[in-house]
């Protein structure tokens, strides 16, 4: 299996390559006049409820998430987020994405939608297929959310592909 052990062999330095790529992902580059660069807030959530849609009473309906995300002036964001999946395995999210304000009827309140893409890690054993192109431990994943902002405060429902959807709350910083 060669090709295996060319993966194992490059793992380090694609891991080196893509924490630099994130290291400088979070430098302001104010000199430029780019806002993609500049920093705005931070954003620290967790999970209030889940719902799967199947009803299955096998699956963990409370995924104690701990997410992170730093969003820029333009609404681009960058986060991680550590969850029990739906088997109960511990999974990392790694996701950039945007968020779209549809509707604000005071400064202090927003109604948004907020995409994201990434990665997931850590589907295992018996459960590895049960997402998509789950190879290597990591598969892609895109999550569409609605949600709101009251001042700091925000929340989003997010839908998890066809399996359900979570309630998620968290605060600006």
């Amino acid at each position: 299996m060669p090709f295996i052990s060319d993966m194992a062999a490059r793992t380090p330095r694609a891991r080196r390559w893509l924490i630099a790529l994130l290291a400088s992902a979070t430098l302001p580059l104010s000199a430029s006049g780019n806002d993609f660069w500049q920093y705005d807030h931070t954003f620290v959530q967790t999970s209030l409820a889940t719902q799967h849609f199947s009803g299955s009473s096998g699956y963990n309906e409370d995924q104690n998430l701990i997410g992170i995300e730093l969003h820029n002036p333009d609404r681009w964001l960058a986060g991680t987020a550590w969850l029990k999946n739906s088997f109960n395995q511990p999974i990392w999210y790694f996701y950039a994405g945007r968020e779209f304000a549809f509707w604000q009827p005071a400064p202090n309140l927003e109604f948004r939608a907020k995409l994201t893409a990434g990665a997931l890690r850590g589907y295992k054993g018996s459960k590895k297929h049960k997402i998509p192109f789950n190879h290597y431990g990591v598969a892609p994943a895109v999550l569409p959310a609605v949600g709101v902002r009251w001042g700091k405060v925000e929340t989003d429902m997010l839908l998890f592909g066809t399996a359900g959807v979570m309630l998620n709350a968290g605060i600006r910083i």
